[in-house]
């Protein structure tokens, strides 16, 4: 009985939904196609391998703005000379933590 009263409930519904719509519906205009992903060049580092016999030394620029620099001595564990503020002032950063906080510049003037 209850299943009957269901079936008939939802029948009703379904005809009433139908007569409640407008007459002056028109279809929706094809949605554009999705944007092609772009490389921005200017977004990825300059890096600069200098060699000094079995020294290897590696420069990391941005926008022509040297940010990090790689040092892998000879004999040794490699390690990183950083600018964390931009001022030119390099601080060595050798610790062995693989994850690194993001440090994105914002706004410069």
């Amino acid at each position: 009985m209850r299943v009957l009263a269901a079936a008939l409930l939802c029948i009703a519904l379904t005809a009433f939904a139908q007569n409640d719509r407008p007459k002056n519906l028109q279809p929706l205009p094809e949605a554009p196609p999705p944007p092609q992903p772009q490389s921005d060049q200017s977004l990825e580092p300059e890096v600069t391998i200098i060699k000094r016999g079995e020294e290897t030394i590696e420069e990391y620029r941005m926008h022509g703005r040297l940010y990090m620099v790689k040092v892998t001595p000879a004999t040794g564990i490699p390690y990183y000379l950083v600018d964390e503020n931009g001022t030119g002032r390099f601080i060595r950063d050798d610790t062995a933590n693989p994850v690194k906080v993001p440090m994105w510049l914002i706004f410069q003037f």
